[in-house]
């Protein structure tokens, strides 16, 4: 049983940092590691992705203020965001992918909120 466990949600303002961070339990190596976030009343939408060999893809709308990393050995993600706008506010979802057996796993969210 794979468990993703996220960290460092929080209320910001606008113009801030936070950083995300989210450890996947078990003894798989990740395909594919990244963040997906939802906003209220809106779909969830991709916000970065990092494959295992470091290759990274982002939303434009976070292109230069946000940057993913992953730690393989540790099976971490992590999601530095700067220069945050109120736009921003949504629950953040950690999310990591094994091509081999198609298996997909998502953590509980954890809350971000950018004030203005």
């Amino acid at each position: 049983q794979v468990q993703l466990v996220e960290s460092g949600g929080g209320l910001v303002q606008a113009g801030g940092s936070l950083r995300l961070s989210c450890t996947a339990s078990g003894r798989f190596r990740f395909t594919t590691m990244g963040w997906y976030r939802q906003a209220p009343g809106k779909q969830r939408e991709l916000v970065a992705t990092i494959i295992s060999g470091g290759s990274t893809n982002y939303v434009d709308s976070v292109k230069g203020r946000f940057t993913i990393s992953r730690d393989n050995a540790e099976n971490t993600v992590y999601l530095q965001m700067n220069s945050l706008k109120p736009e921003d506010t949504a629950v953040y979802y950690c999310n990591a992918y094994v091509l081999r057996g198609n298996y997909d796993y998502w953590g509980q969210g954890t809350q971000v909120t950018v004030s203005s």
